[in-house]
């Protein structure tokens, strides 16, 4: 019997191996499941295993999440000061759940979308993201462990997901809000969290969001690029499109200041964000 023949996983299409991932409710066995999908679909791109199909996926509403942390509503999240021990734990445990939260919405707008006709490059970038930030989740634990903490040893924010829901059924909408501006806002703030772990001497904290960082770029790039795709698609200004779907679908205004020069190389203008921004009065209009 081949390694294929005994592999239960070999006849899943991508859409189905996405649904595994979003299923899988320990963070370290889905980020393992993920980077093995990943793996498996780059393998199979460049011809070196059975070609796997898109295929379509009934994704659930919620991904599988484990026992801890406790999701907390924002407001009850604890506050720490950022410069204190116990402050630098909090903002890991805060990246280390961030990180979780994009690898399942990497693999959600591949599963929840997969019958919507894209090019296989679409597929290639969001599998892609998903591997790499399968690889920042356990970059941040890593850390976490070596502080003598762990991933789900404090609670975390329940709204992550809230994004998703809402662009459950709006694939230009989940580009709009997820990459394009949650995941723009960690260009904004991750300098200032690799500066405060300089400061510490956590030396390995600083290299592990150094790669979070770089990476992260690609992430907002992919939504810049397949998003400006759907708006020539349907002849759609970009600008006036992302403007709308923002104010309907993310909750508040978008805080400066912004890295401007890390979000132009990620395909984002100014002019797509600031008008959106806090104390803009255009921002709300």
């Amino acid at each position: 019997m081949t390694d294929h023949e005994q592999d239960p996983s070999s006849d899943l299409s991508l859409a189905e191996r996405a649904n595994e991932v979003l299923t899988t409710a320990d963070g370290r066995a889905k980020t393992a499941l993920s980077r093995r999908y990943a793996a498996e679909w780059f393998a199979a791109r460049a011809g070196d295993r059975p070609a796997i199909p898109i295929g379509t996926a009934n994704p659930p509403l919620h991904p599988a999440r484990p026992d801890r942390p406790e999701l907390l509503s924002p407001r009850d999240v604890p506050r720490r000061r950022p410069g204190s021990e116990a402050g630098r734990l909090a903002m890991l445990h805060a990246v280390a759940h961030i990180e979780l939260n994009a690898v399942d919405l990497h693999w959600d707008i591949i599963a929840r979308f997969s019958h919507v006709p894209m090019p296989m490059g679409f597929f290639d970038d969001w599998v892609k993201a998903a591997d790499e930030e399968s690889k920042h989740f356990n970059l941040i634990c890593d850390c976490l462990e070596a502080l003598g903490s762990h991933y789900g040893a404090l609670p975390a924010h329940a709204g992550m997901w809230r994004a998703a829901e809402d662009t459950a059924e709006d694939l230009m909408g989940r580009l709009a809000v997820v990459p394009m501006v949650l995941e723009a806002r960690g260009l904004d703030v991750t300098p200032g969290m690799i500066e405060l772990f300089r400061k510490a001497g956590l030396d390995d904290v600083v290299a592990a969001l150094d790669i979070i960082y770089a990476e992260e770029v690609g992430h907002v790039a992919y939504g810049s690029k397949w998003f400006h795709f759907l708006c020539g698609r349907e002849n759609s200004d970009p600008k006036e499109v992302f403007h709308a779907l923002v104010r309907r679908y993310f909750h508040g205004a978008l805080k400066p200041p912004f890295n401007e020069e890390k979000r132009a190389e990620a395909g984002l203008p100014p002019d797509f964000y600031w008008p959106l921004a806090e104390g803009n009065p255009a921002s709300r209009a």
